[in-house]
């Protein structure tokens, strides 16, 4: 039986408590929804039980926490990297978005970005089935141009960058989502080609083109 919004949160909160004792900016929010229809609902369907005059995540409450939080930090990622998505906006809108990313679907956000490792607040975005195959084959589907090797190919995914005019600088450029793009190489800069046109950039603007490999 699905879980309500606020049975979510709850567990949400449960396993930062359990795990991280982090305090996010969402955790006003987290803290609102531990009301008792939410623990009655949780502790129905086996998610979490009484100890020590406290309630605590059962086994499979942990692993159903775990992937809430994964999703929500998936959804914070792709807010941030590729809408820009900032401050308040970026927590109401990843928490609406994270009670709509599915097993499937999340899992193809999560390869879109690379299999990133952090959310924007810092937190550790716990992997998934995708980052544990990604590790195990090597295969490597949208990277970081610095990333890449020289001769290897692919097309500009999307660009990661907090800074507006460069963003704008970049694009104007014709170093466009789509655009195909090859790296010539890595030292003392990294150069690349877009359309007969060769760029060289610093590690940092490199770190911050996201590339799908196309062989």
């Amino acid at each position: 039986m699905p879980l309500s919004r606020e049975a979510e949160h709850v567990l949400e909160l449960f396993w930062l408590r359990d795990h991280e004792g982090g305090h996010p900016p969402y955790l006003p929010q987290l803290e609102a929804s531990l009301t008792d229809g939410a623990l009655a609902e949780l502790e129905a369907q086996g998610l979490i039980e009484r100890r020590n005059g406290g309630w605590r995540l059962t086994e499979t409450g942990q692993a159903v926490a775990r992937s809430i939080l994964r999703r929500r930090r998936l959804a914070e990622r792709l807010l941030a990297d590729l809408l820009q998505t900032s401050g308040h906006l970026l927590d109401e809108a990843a928490c609406s978005m994270e009670h709509i990313l599915h097993e499937g679907l999340e899992e193809a956000v999560c390869t879109l970005l690379g299999h990133p490792r952090y959310c924007p607040h810092g937190g550790e975005i716990p992997p998934g089935k995708c980052c544990e195959e990604a590790r195990r084959t090597g295969l490597r589907l949208i990277v970081p141009l610095s990333e890449m090797k020289p001769g290897e190919v692919g097309r500009i995914a999307y660009l990661q960058m907090r800074d507006a005019p460069q963003m704008q600088k970049l694009m104007a450029m014709g170093i466009l989502p789509g655009e195909p793009v090859r790296l010539l190489r890595r030292f003392p800069s990294f150069v690349f080609e877009v359309r007969n046109t060769q760029y060289a950039v610093d590690t940092a603007i490199a770190d911050s083109i996201y590339v799908r490999l196309t062989q």
